[in-house]
């Protein structure tokens, strides 16, 4: 055991590590111990054999690690603050594609009015003008979009706490 521990430390600066891997080499030993044929070298060659594989898997993984560090340095980690508004952005993304949908079932006439006037930005005036109608049958058609989409969002949420806020 000394002598595989002793190779492993040359090959290696950190002294925990060095006993990590020198377990890691016998772990290994006894898991491949079924695969050990005599004929093919004597044991100890075939424990360094082992050894020479468990250090050479630590320098790549090593490797892995430098490249991902590399890939990442000088960038800005995200803070708390970040996520949350990530989370945000994420669940009015959700909200939205659940309104649309929401809209996409409404009738014809009830549809355009709520998006002359909450997308497109127009007043009422302007709105009913667009689609060739009086102001107050406008209205009406605007209130009745209003209130379709407000009970589809009611059945969207599972919960009445959700409704409310």
């Amino acid at each position: 055991m000394e002598r595989v521990q002793r190779f492993v430390a040359r090959r290696v600066e950190d002294p925990y590590l060095a006993a990590d891997l020198t377990a890691d080499v016998f772990l290994a030993a006894v898991d491949a111990s079924a695969g050990y044929r005599e004929q093919l070298g004597t044991p100890v060659g075939w424990l360094y054999g082992i050894a020479r594989n468990v250090v050479a898997g630590e320098r790549r993984r090593k490797a892995r690690e430098l490249r991902a560090n590399q890939r990442v340095s000088g960038r800005r980690l995200l803070t708390a603050d970040d996520v949350g508004r990530l989370e945000e952005r994420i669940d009015a993304e959700a909200s939205a594609r659940q309104l649309i949908a929401a809209m996409g079932e409404l009738p014809e006439g009830e549809r355009a009015a709520l998006e002359l006037v909450a997308v497109d930005g127009l007043s009422p005036q302007e709105a009913a003008q667009v689609l060739g109608i009086r102001v107050t049958a406008f209205r009406v058609r605007l209130h009745r979009a209003r209130g379709r989409l407000r009970s589809q969002s009611l059945q969207l949420v599972s919960t009445p706490e959700e409704a409310i806020s």
